[in-house]
């Protein structure tokens, strides 16, 4: 844990009928002075998107050359690169060079974020999709947060249904193709 970081905790119950995904697990977050809430919320919201065999987050903040969130096989390949924010188009085109799906998870303003990929040269960017929620649902998260939270997360026709430390909230996931 890096020296000044708030370790956060998150008891998870998941249930993704979209991908057939149904576990149980706990996740321990910590949070960089330099990293706001509401990048942690996305964050362990990319992370339980993503659940599967492999996932882990990075090292954070420190670790520049690699992403929020991978996704590494037994053989410690790297299957999928997870960017949290608005990464910029560099990291962007390194990630889908070194793993196999490269998918971004954003809090902010999608057309902004977009904007800024404009004409930048991303390997495979077709295939790279930005993922959005409604306006204001990770500010509701953030206010319900707490260093030790628990999550009940149903995800259903791109439909997700949370319920944190017992206020229930809920956003569509928006899908941005980035050229």
């Amino acid at each position: 844990m890096a020296a000044g970081a708030t370790m956060h905790t998150f008891e998870v119950e998941l249930a993704d009928t979209d991908r057939g995904v149904y576990e149980e697990f706990t996740l321990r977050a910590a949070r960089h002075p330099s990293e706001t809430e509401a990048y942690l919320v996305t964050r362990v919201l990319a992370y339980c998107l993503e659940h599967e065999e492999g996932i882990t987050f990075s090292e954070g903040i420190s670790a520049t050359d690699a992403p929020a969130v991978l996704v590494r096989d037994l053989s410690g390949k790297l299957l999928a690169w997870i960017e949290v924010g608005a990464p910029d188009a560099a990291r962007l085109h390194t990630g889908s060079k070194a793993a196999e799906r490269t998918t971004i998870y954003t809090h902010r303003d999608p057309a902004k974020v977009l904007a800024q990929w404009a004409g930048a040269r991303i390997h495979r960017a077709a295939e790279i999709v930005l993922h959005s929620f409604d306006p204001g649902f990770i500010d509701s998260a953030v206010d319900t947060m707490e260093r030790r939270n628990t999550i009940t997360l149903t995800v259903t026709e791109r439909q997700l249904y949370l319920e944190l430390n017992g206020v229930h909230l809920s956003s569509a996931v928006h899908d941005h193709a980035i050229n």
